[in-house]
């Protein structure tokens, strides 16, 4: 699996520019996740995809010469947090209800929904916790499903920034009123 990061122009039409391109590469995606940035005229993309590090270097360098995309990098091989959310109804009745509730509770899920036969279960972390929640919910029932896709960014002071993001003042907090 590859991480590559792009941020891109925040307008209509760079996503199926981007998906387009993966299919040409004949690359599976696995994951693409987009969402505004600190700078609301710019996008980042967060594309995880089934190749090796050769295809990840081609569709990298195909992706720099999209008009639309400022920067890509993949950052697969560097210190990064990577994390995905997902929503679970599961199949909850009352005998099975308090077994369930102690293993959303071990994997530090949380309830967010409660209905009479089922709960809707909010988990976030990696894609390994996520799908270890699954596959201890799977003898409840998992009635559906829902997942965001990861998102990724590198540690420390290991920054990606586009061109031009320097320009664009940083978001600071606002003072205490205490």
């Amino acid at each position: 699996m590859q991480t590559i990061v792009a941020y891109v122009e925040n307008k209509p039409g760079v996503l199926n520019r981007v998906a387009s391109l993966t299919r040409r590469l004949a690359i599976n995606i696995d994951s693409l996740t987009v969402g505004p940035t600190e700078n609301e005229a710019i996008a980042r993309m967060t594309l995880c995809a089934h190749t090796d590090e050769r295809g990840a270097h081609r569709l990298e360098a195909s992706l720099e010469k999209l008009v639309d995309v400022l920067l890509a990098e993949n950052i697969t091989d560097r210190s990064m947090l990577e994390r995905d959310l997902a929503l679970i109804k599961v199949s909850a009745g009352q005998q099975n209800r308090p077994h369930l509730m102690e293993l959303i509770k071990v994997f530090r899920a949380r309830v967010v929904d409660v209905a009479p036969e089922s709960l809707i279960v909010e988990v976030s972390g990696t894609v390994d916790k996520i799908d270890g929640l699954l596959e201890v919910l799977r003898p409840f029932g998992v009635l559906e499903m829902a997942r965001t896709g990861r998102i990724a960014m590198t540690r420390g002071n290991d920054l990606l920034r586009p061109p031009g993001a320097a320009d664009v003042a940083p978001v600071t907090p606002a003072p205490s009123a205490t």
